[in-house]
């Protein structure tokens, strides 16, 4: 398959997914959110609509979802839905981008499947909850989303880090959890060290991600606490 068709099938789902989000979607919010023409959005709803989505026209409104299209088949009550879009405020202060994305995109996935009525509640809370100075705060890293697939599949990453001395140094490490308190906080078994140590993800300057598999360290992280602090 070529690139230009899976962009395009991945815009596809992506519209979808606005679609289930909100009871009204215009062609210029998703021009907007996508970067392309409304006369490519118009193209991608008649797509939508020849694949058997039942997309409806609502004349100067925009587009809009028939009533009971959902997938998967997964409810939530409307307190579950608040604790979620309440929670996003939480993930919005994480100083960490990839976090702060992929956080951003399950919402818009569990939005997409809720009940129009609970929806509209969840989106009302969303915008009434919301702070544009925590929305908007600067980033320092965008390796956390990496790390803990690293960590989930025990798999050794490469790094060039940079210690609060500002020296440089290539180590490979064993991720082992990640903690928060102002910063992230990797913790993860160094080669090089041959200890625990504490890393910074913003101060991981090279990243790599390897295939080796590295043997996992059957602790908890209570454990590790009571051993090793």
């Amino acid at each position: 398959m070529e690139y230009s068709e899976v962009n395009r099938l991945s815009r596809l789902t992506a519209i979808l997914i606005q679609l289930q989000t909100k009871r009204i979607v215009t062609a210029s919010e998703l021009a907007s959110k996508f970067g392309i023409s409304k006369r490519t959005i118009y193209r991608d709803i008649k797509a939508l609509e020849q694949s058997g989505v039942p997309v409806l026209t609502e004349e100067g409104k925009g587009y809009t979802l028939m009533d009971g299209y959902r997938i998967p088949p997964v409810m939530f009550t409307e307190k579950q839905a608040n604790a979620l879009i309440l929670a996003e405020q939480l993930v919005l202060k994480s100083k960490d981008v990839s976090f702060v994305q992929d956080y951003s995109e399950a919402i818009d996935k569990i939005k997409s499947i809720l009940k129009y009525s609970i929806k509209d509640k969840a989106n009302l809370l969303a915008d009434r909850t919301q702070y544009n100075q925590v929305k908007n705060q600067e980033r320092n890293s965008n390796n956390l989303s990496d790390l803990q697939n690293a960590l989930t599949n025990y798999k050794l990453v490469k790094i060039e880090y940079i210690n609060k001395e500002n020296s440089v140094s290539s180590r490979l490490i064993e991720p082992f959890a990640i903690l928060n308190s102002e910063n992230w906080y990797l913790v993860a078994y160094c080669r090089l060290r041959k200890e625990f140590r504490f890393f910074r993800p913003d101060r991981i300057r090279k990243m790599e991600i390897l295939s080796e598999n590295f043997e996992p360290h059957n602790m908890t992280l209570q454990e590790y606490f009571d051993k090793y602090h």
